[in-house]
């Protein structure tokens, strides 16, 4: 693939860069646990949800603002997400594509993401997060 080529294809998957560095920069100020959970989200959402660039960007953008209010909020993960955190990514991505295909090892990797982050949240605190 020349660079042309990967150049329009990553526009198509991240949306314009700008937007994509302010989106990245917005994460990277987030608690850790909360970031974790975003990342893992973000990760599931560019392999597996097929949308246009303009709807990558919002998405992205509004997935940010999302953890921002509930990390200002102290809202534990689980309470974000809840039960399942794929019923949550699919109905949070359907507001900006028609869905697609996502394999078991997909689902599996964004659950224990999900997990992970949590566990992150119960030791920065001292104490473990129950919410479900």
């Amino acid at each position: 693939m020349s660079d042309v080529e990967k150049s329009g294809f990553l526009s198509k998957v991240i949306g314009p860069k700008k937007r994509w560095r302010a989106y990245k920069a917005r994460v990277k100020e987030l608690p850790e646990n909360h970031r974790t959970a975003v990342e893992a989200i973000e990760r599931y959402l560019m392999h597996f949800v097929p949308t246009d660039e303009d709807s990558n960007a919002s998405m992205f953008e509004d997935l940010a603002e999302l953890f921002e209010q509930a990390a200002a909020g102290g809202t534990p993960i689980r309470e974000i997400v809840g039960e399942d955190p794929l019923e949550f990514v699919n109905a949070f991505a359907g507001n900006y594509s028609e869905g697609g295909y996502v394999p078991a090892r997909a689902r599996k990797q964004l659950t224990d993401d999900i997990e992970r982050a949590e566990r992150a949240a119960g030791n920065e605190t001292g104490r473990e997060d129950k919410t479900v």
